[in-house]
């Protein structure tokens, strides 16, 4: 596929991400609240839910890389969203019958998390085929944006719906949101690549990959920073302000929604901050600062608190996309193109894989030292993502592409591959 005839597809890429960010962030609220009013969870079983929906990471993050690479991309991604709808949409179902329980929430969680793997290597993979090389950083920006203004609307609508619906009925919408989806995905023109008379063993595919990106001195040294990061995501802000600050459904949703604010400023401003102060400078500044807004997050009482929960948010949010953006662009233009899904799928096992570690933790320790103790442990846990940044190369760089000679990674850099 040429950029030229994948302009005007990625308006219809885009529009299908859209439509599944919204009913996936009306849901992200949803599915907590079901499990906290409906079911009555506990703190663990809700670290349990939480954890679930990240663990196929850990468990196909590697593989996928092999398995999006000799699949058409449109048919992993459409098939990926007609998994979660059906998964989701069971949850009402069972809901009406009588038959619901945290168990089924546990297991929905797993099936939309494997179809969420596939399908996000696959997303990630497909943007590059469609849009220039000198477009992939505002493209990626606008993608981030559009995340940022469904994290700012879509958790404040799903308060709203859960208030006037009901927590289960509103997951709907989240099932809803993917079969249009996979409408729009549908219309996009299939992958034709050329495949070899043989693949290589899956293993000899993984290895490739793993060494490329842990060898690699940048993409190493910010997969590791984004594993920190992430690993902090895994806290349930839902359990703090329900059980902790005792907020109702609706601010529940805006205060979730706050974050959506610092991911759409940071998004806006990711070009500008990266051409002012270079790629590698302005990812370093922004583990600096995404370490300050976790602190802010678990403090004060009352409706102070409410305000230091909110803040904390938009700083810790707006930094990390900073972070998400700038590398991710890095990764899909500095990776040879026979080894990109591999290394997208690399780095988002490790990265992504830390969040259910993070849900099972904090749920663990939130019984222990309540949630609001667990927050602050997760906060001191940020400061390793700047530490693994300054421990590397890129500490002394201020764009990533300063290790590159004529377009080329310098290899007593990178290593033996």
């Amino acid at each position: 596929m040429t950029v030229e005839q994948g302009a005007g597809v990625f308006w219809r890429w885009w529009a299908a991400g859209t439509t599944s960010l919204v009913g996936s962030a009306v849901g992200g609220v949803a599915l907590p609240l079901t499990a906290l009013t409906v079911l009555d969870a506990t703190a663990f079983e809700m670290g349990l839910v939480a954890a679930a929906g990240y663990v196929a990471w850990l468990v196909i993050g590697l593989p996928a890389g092999v398995i999006v690479q000799r699949l058409p991309l449109r048919g992993a991604q459409v098939g990926a969203d007609l998994a979660r709808a059906v998964a989701v949409a069971s949850i009402p179902l069972a809901w009406w019958w009588g038959w619901l329980t945290v168990a089924q929430l546990v297991v929905v969680a797993l099936v939309v998390s494997f179809a969420n793997v596939l399908f996000d290597v696959a997303n990630s993979t497909f943007l590059p085929a469609i849009v220039g090389r000198e477009q992939l950083h505002s493209r990626n920006s606008l993608t981030s944006a559009t995340h940022a203004a469904t994290q700012l609307s879509g958790p404040a609508l799903g308060g709203l719906a859960v208030q006037a619906l009901g927590a289960v009925p509103t997951v709907l919408v989240d099932a809803a949101s993917y079969l249009v989806s996979a409408a729009l995905l549908r219309s996009l023109p299939a992958r034709r690549a050329d495949a070899p008379d043989r693949w290589p063993p899956i293993r000899q595919m993984i290895g490739e990959g793993w060494r490329y990106v842990t060898r690699h001195p940048v993409m190493g040294p910010t997969m590791w920073t984004a594993t920190a990061v992430n690993f902090v995501c895994g806290a349930q802000l839902a359990v703090y302000l329900v059980r902790e600050l005792h907020a109702p459904a609706v601010l529940v949703g805006v205060l979730l929604a706050v974050e959506g604010v610092g991911s759409l400023v940071g998004a806006t401003l990711t070009p500008w901050i990266t051409g002012r102060w270079g790629t590698a400078r302005s990812v370093l500044v922004a583990c600096l600062v995404s370490v300050a807004g976790a602190f802010v997050v678990p403090v004060g009482i009352g409706w102070p608190a409410y305000l230091a929960f909110a803040v904390g948010n938009v700083v810790f949010a707006g930094s990390v996309v900073v972070l998400s953006v700038t590398t991710r662009t890095y990764r899909q233009t500095a990776s040879p193109p026979e080894l990109l899904s591999r290394v997208m799928a690399t780095v988002r096992f490790v990265s992504w894989g830390a969040i259910p570690v993070g849900g099972l933790v904090a749920g663990a320790l939130a019984g222990v030292v309540g949630a609001r103790g667990t927050l602050f442990v997760f906060a001191a846990a940020t400061v390793c993502a700047p530490l693994a940044l300054l421990r590397s190369p890129v500490r002394r760089l201020r764009d990533f592409t300063d290790l590159r000679v004529d377009g080329v990674d310098r290899p007593e850099l990178i290593g033996t591959r």
